[in-house]
């Protein structure tokens, strides 16, 4: 990608970058906000109040950085706040989630604990790849939005933030490549990234940066005031009056898991082999030969990394079955340590639902560096759970996410041999093999067209469905090893 700011016009975005900025902002809080839509239907009809949950999401407009009509540049927009807030995660959103974002995001932060700023850090501006598939109910609520990645920045309270779009060359090479693209809704069928070349025939185009950015600074929050239990990350939730563990979402979202494990558990536990083909026959009956499913893997729940349950839409929503799986990874950086692994899961949850717009978070599982499993959207570990990570392919899917970024860093063994166990168990039981072939109908997406029956590894990358660079080039490079780990542990 093109320098940022270069020559005099970098030297003149640089100044105005080191500005300070007094604008308005919004906070959106769960220990302060009052619930709405869908959160407030839930609470009305449960009759209770919605208890406190420590996290929050600060949402601030961001301005032009430079008066780019006399100096006939890209337009600029950004943030300076040298402190004032806290968090650890960030992101931006625009209005519209058909408008893709055509430049250049970086951020740099100020530590919490030492006061120093970060260099400059890239953030992923094409997310639109990950989501609910076109025109179900999820993607065309009127509250979705475009977003970047989230960016993980660790314990922070100073942001400097600045969006450049592409010029006219960076937008022209821009254009040589696959580049992801949400399919436009047909009430727009006339919407343009672009500005008409006809109208101006003497200037150069440049595409506009998308209307209504906002900068999203998420606080995963902090864990409550109980111990928890000795094999648990060391940032793991307690459990107590600081977390929302007694309200009907969680109770719902606890009893999803209750067909495998008890009531409450900050854990499903592994089983061995033999356990596990016992519990698939209880599970799903009488088997006919011999039970192709790996031993089920430790898997940390909702409850263990800490959802507030009262942020997502009430209810669950199901595929009919799981056939394939797709791998990401979540391009929010690897600077986190593996104790801090729950805080990410929550910003990014966060995020998703309320920055982004969801009604949960997008993935079924995630996987940290250090192989540890996560439940993702809520809806049973077990079960078909409809998510948002593939679009155009979610149905009858499921999705994993490592924590991370592996565009030219190597994902950890523990990460690939958590994936491999993970998929022996879960397409064990629906009796698919990780090294087969399947056929999945395309939603609609920059690869396939609505309708298209596509032939699919069992096991793919987010790559396969969609024209992205997730999950990251070595993240992709394991895939193989993922496949034949999984049929291993399933004895085949």
């Amino acid at each position: 990608m093109p320098g940022f700011l270069t020559s005099s016009i970098g030297v003149t975005c640089a100044t105005a970058l080191a500005l300070p900025l007094t604008l308005p902002a919004t906070t959106a809080s769960a220990a302060t906000a009052t619930p709405t839509g869908a959160h407030a239907a839930t609470a009305a009809s449960a009759g209770t109040a919605v208890t406190a949950v420590p996290g929050s999401t600060r949402s601030l407009p961001l301005a032009p950085l430079t008066d780019q009509r006399v100096l006939g540049i890209a337009p600029v927009q950004g943030l300076y706040r040298p402190d004032g807030e806290h968090f650890s995660l960030l992101g931006v959103v625009w209005t519209d989630p058909d408008t893709e974002l055509h430049g250049r995001v970086q951020a740099r932060t100020r530590s919490a604990a030492t006061g120093e700023w970060s260099g400059w850090q890239d953030i992923e501006t094409h997310n639109a790849d990950h989501g609910p598939d076109p025109g179900t109910a999820e993607s065309t609520a009127r509250r979705v939005r475009g977003a970047t990645a989230p960016l993980w920045v660790g314990d922070a309270e100073g942001v400097d933030i600045r969006v450049r779009a592409d010029d006219a060359d960076a937008g022209s090479a821009r254009t040589s490549g696959p580049r992801p693209s949400r399919p436009a809704k047909p009430s727009h069928p006339s919407r343009s990234s672009r500005p008409s070349e006809s109208s101006h025939p003497s200037r150069p185009t440049r595409p506009p940066l998308p209307s209504g950015l906002r900068l999203e600074l998420v606080d995963p929050g902090r864990p409550g005031k109980e111990a928890p239990p000795a094999s648990a990350p060391a940032d793991m939730p307690r459990t107590g009056p600081d977390t929302d563990a007694d309200t009907d979402a969680a109770q719902a979202a606890q009893a999803a898991n209750t067909d495998i494990a008890r009531f409450g558990a900050l854990a499903i536990p592994a089983l061995g082999k033999r356990a596990t083909e016992e519990e698939l026959a209880r599970l799903k009956g009488d088997v006919k030969g011999k039970p192709y499913i790996g031993p089920r893997p430790r898997i940390v729940t909702r409850r263990g990394w800490g959802a507030d349950e009262t942020l997502r839409y009430g209810g669950f929503a199901y595929t009919k079955k799981v056939k394939a799986v797709f791998v990401h990874h979540t391009a929010s950086g690897n600077k986190y340590s593996c104790s801090q692994a729950p805080s990410v899961i929550r910003s990014i949850y966060r995020y998703h639902v309320t920055s982004m717009g969801w009604r949960d978070i997008g993935y079924n599982f995630l996987v940290d560096k250090c192989g540890t499993i996560y439940e993702g959207r809520a809806g049973g570990v077990t079960k078909a759970v409809l998510g948002a990570h593939t679009l155009g392919f979610n149905n009858n899917s499921m999705g994993i996410a490592v924590l991370g970024t592996y565009g030219t860093t190597k994902p950890s063994g523990a990460a690939v041999k958590a994936i491999a166990k993970l998929t022996a168990w879960k397409l064990g039981l629906y009796g698919v093999n990780p090294r087969g072939k399947t056929y999945l109908t395309s939603a609609g997406g920059n690869r396939y067209a609505k309708g298209k029956k596509v032939r699919l590894n069992v096991i793919s990358g987010h790559r396969d469905g969609f024209a992205t660079e997730c999950p990251g080039k070595r993240l992709y490079a394991k895939l193989g090893t993922a496949r034949s780990g999984a049929a291993r542990y399933q004895g085949r």
